[in-house]
């Protein structure tokens, strides 16, 4: 699969965004909240993201050492996407793939991050 195009949201609609993924690179994460939500993820650099709407919307979770942003909806609790920066510094963009249209996030073969010892 290359890179394609797919718009995505939270439940209730109050926050979409359009995103340029590639889902050949989708990642699960054993950390801690990552375990919970079950979470199957994607970059992309924050030139490849855009927010439709809901950025008054958002509300934000931070832990551990704080140094990536758990943005979600404040109306429905769907994180749709958490922002931070890349290991060269980059801004990026982390997508739950589960709030993608028209994607089966159970069809994609993710590699596994052991979030969970970093």
């Amino acid at each position: 699969m290359t890179t394609q195009h797919y718009t995505g949201s939270c439940q209730c609609g109050a926050v979409a965004f359009e995103v340029d993924l590639d889902l050949d690179q989708t990642i699960t994460c054993n950390c801690s909240r990552c375990r919970r939500l079950g979470s199957v993820l994607s970059a992309a650099s924050a030139s490849q993201f855009r927010l439709l709407r809901g950025q008054d919307n958002l509300t934000e979770y931070l832990f551990n050492k704080h140094a990536i942003h758990h943005l979600f909806c404040r109306t429905c609790g769907i994180q749709g996407f958490s922002t931070g920066k890349g290991h060269d510094g980059s801004e990026m963009v982390m997508v739950n793939v589960n709030t993608l249209h028209d994607v089966d996030p159970r069809a994609l073969h993710p590699q596994h991050y052991d979030g969970r010892s970093v």
